[in-house]
């Protein structure tokens, strides 16, 4: 019963409202920690506007009959999912971005990790587009999407190039050491901006996992860069509001996906904010639950290959990747995986506001 939130058993098995409740509470919690009230007031607002938004585009979706389609080698339980709609990313992506644009102040950084944010979310929309109208699991191909994801990347390294000071070349590490990276730093900060972008979208796979976790990284990120830049920590306090509003549709049984349209827009968010404010490092470690998603991807398709027999056939290294989808096949239920990904997050943002301090 959704009555009993904090029975013994929603311990084992949480219902979404329960994880809904426990994310505003780590929110509300790592505020407390690092933020003051203002900041904390723009991620209700963000949060409100966002949430209070998708009562009005899910039936539009639903209508257009945009409901996602569900790959038929993923988890079995999954295949109840078809028809939910996806690109749940067009209503709270832009939401947190406006406001966070009339509350900072339209300065240059802000509008520039803006314009970033908005052209991951377009790249991704693109591709939802594709994938509905060709009624497949296919949108663009890898090729295509990536130099999409490389062009946006190379433009906004272009523009600090022109527009930072040369420091900016310089990244802070825990012990207030300084490690000048030079021309290396480009090729780092291309790479960080489409693998984030990357990872934040393998995370998309269960009820509210990408979105909660990503709440939980930008708040993170926000506390990290107020002290130096208090327009990008309004940008990431308001992302993160985003988050939790769009959580509230997408909480387990979810009624609308993120899609592409959400989950490439969140990382190359984040990564634009680590990367400018020379937080590289902070970044990393707030971004933990995305690396490891990634990095379970490429070892499954690694070890798939190099133990590829005669047969053509190689043996897997789990159960299925990323590795949310494993733990969902060794008998983990979604909102088990999902509430020990957001105490796992919340532990590497104190971890990183430690390390760093």
């Amino acid at each position: 019963m959704e009555t009993k939130l904090f029975s013994a058993d929603s311990f084992k098995h949480p219902s979404g409202v329960t994880l809904l409740i426990l994310l505003a509470i780590l929110l509300l919690a790592l505020g407390f920690i690092g933020l003051k009230s203002m900041p904390m007031l723009l991620l209700a607002v963000s949060a409100s506007a966002s949430g209070g938004l998708g009562y009005y585009v899910l039936p539009i979706l639903q209508k257009l009959k945009a409901g996602q389609i569900i790959q038929e080698d993923g988890p079995a339980t999954h295949l109840k999912k078809a028809g939910t709609p996806t690109m749940g990313g067009i209503f709270f992506i832009p939401t947190a971005v406006i406001i966070a644009l009339i509350c900072g102040g339209f300065t240059s950084n802000l509008i520039a990790v803006s314009l970033v944010t908005l052209a991951y979310g377009a790249i991704g929309w693109w591709d939802d587009w594709q994938i509905l109208r060709q009624k497949s699991n296919k949108g663009m191909t890898p090729r295509q999407k990536l130099i999409l994801q490389v062009t946006v990347a190379v433009l906004f390294c272009l523009w600090m190039w022109s527009t930072q000071p040369e420091t900016i070349t310089s990244v802070r590490l825990p012990g207030n050491l300084i490690l000048p990276l030079g021309l290396f730093f480009w090729v780092l900060a291309g790479f960080a901006i489409v693998a984030e972008s990357n990872a934040t979208n393998l995370t998309d796979g269960v009820d509210g996992l990408a979105g909660g976790t990503g709440a939980i990284a930008f708040l993170g990120l926000a506390i990290v860069v107020a002290p130096t830049h208090p327009d990008l920590m309004i940008f990431a306090v308001c992302l993160s509001g985003g988050c939790l509003g769009f959580v509230l549709h997408n909480r387990n049984p979810a009624r609308v996906f993120m899609g592409d349209t959400g989950s490439l827009a969140l990382g190359g968010a984040l990564a634009a904010v680590g990367i400018l404010t020379q937080n590289l490092w902070a970044l990393f470690i707030i971004s933990g639950i995305f690396f490891i998603e990634s990095i379970s991807v490429i070892a499954q398709v690694t070890y798939y290959k190099a133990t590829k027999g005669p047969d053509g056939k190689g043996k897997r290294l789990l159960k299925m990747a990323p590795i949310h989808h494993h733990l969902e096949l060794t008998g983990w239920s979604e909102t088990q995986i999902v509430g020990v990904f957001y105490l796992i997050n919340t532990i590497l943002v104190i971890l990183s506001l430690v390390v760093g301090s």
